[in-house]
């Protein structure tokens, strides 16, 4: 069983061609941007829009665990008893509560994944697995792995590589390409903005090129926090040295993730204090980077 909080079709951003993106839930980083705020918990949880609600108490009736107690015609949520499971979000009519993280097995995935098998073979797609942290989970993702590669579907993983060396390593016989994030060179400027330094991070990338790995390495590109050249020239000079690295997505900022930060009761650290990259600057990061020889697309 693995926790999945969300299944998308038709990817188009997370590798090449058509793909699922499957998102495993949990994740040891915090990032200050994060986009799936929501994937952070390694449990499931319940999201409750009060402007939806209707007062109807169905989800009181269903609720297992006495986790949700009327309060003036209003549910209100005791946390600490929700064990994730669901009930109170499927009993719902008017769809005020979202269970975001459901207990799936392999076979469940997989049946999702096959599904769109056909669009994988006409586009050269396949399957990602991202998160949160899918090798947070590696258990769970070892065995979807390997069940793709029995049915010889592509496979990408989206990491940040904060994970022991051995559980990343252990993957490279069922993964066809690395998504390999990069969010800043400075150690001490990577703990204060995701909430862990980078050197293992770092030394898990030269050992998956050592590995033979087919490597995207991906840089959110954050005005404020990591476009300056000094970093954009230590993450140059540290990427031609790792073999495996085809190219370099330059991933621009938005600020779409502050709302998804409010609407789960989570700050959102970088509300105000940065912007939305320029094209010349995209454009200027770029070229700095081209002149290491290394290739670079901006986006996914």
């Amino acid at each position: 069983m693995g926790i999945v909080f969300d299944i998308k079709r038709y990817a188009i951003h997370d590798g090449p061609g058509i793909r699922t993106s499957v998102h495993l839930k949990g994740c040891p980083l915090s990032c200050f941007w994060c986009h799936n705020p929501e994937s952070q918990d390694f449990r499931p949880r319940i999201l409750f829009r009060g402007g939806r609600c209707i007062g109807c108490g169905a989800c009181v009736s269903v609720c297992p665990s006495g986790a949700v107690a009327p309060d003036g015609g209003i549910p209100a949520d005791e946390s600490a008893r929700c064990t994730g499971c669901g009930a109170c979000a499927k009993a719902c009519p008017a769809a005020a509560r979202e269970l975001c993280g459901e207990s799936l097995t392999v076979r469940e995935v997989m049946a999702e994944i096959i599904k769109e098998r056909l669009f994988y073979d006409q586009s050269g797609g396949g399957v990602t697995f991202t998160g949160g942290e899918p090798l947070s989970q590696s258990e769970f993702l070892m065995e979807l792995l390997a069940e793709c590669k029995r049915n010889e579907i592509h496979t990408v993983i989206d990491t940040c590589g904060f994970v022991g060396s051995k559980t990343l390593l252990d993957t490279l016989p069922y993964t066809d390409l690395y998504l390999y994030d990069i969010k800043h060179m400075d150690p001490q400027k990577h703990r204060k903005f995701t909430g862990v330094d980078n050197d293992v991070i770092l030394s898990n990338l030269t050992a998956l090129g050592d590995g033979g790995a087919a490597i995207h390495a991906r840089m959110p590109f954050i005005p404020g926090v990591n476009t300056d050249e000094e970093n954009l020239r230590a993450m140059a000079r540290f990427l031609t040295g790792v073999k495996g690295v085809a190219q370099v997505n330059l991933l621009p900022y938005h600020s779409a993730a502050e709302d998804k930060h409010t609407r789960w009761g989570m700050e959102y650290k970088l509300k105000g204090s940065v912007f939305v990259p320029t094209e010349s600057s995209l454009r200027k990061a770029a070229r700095l980077l081209e002149g290491f020889g290394i290739s670079v697309k901006i986006g996914g």
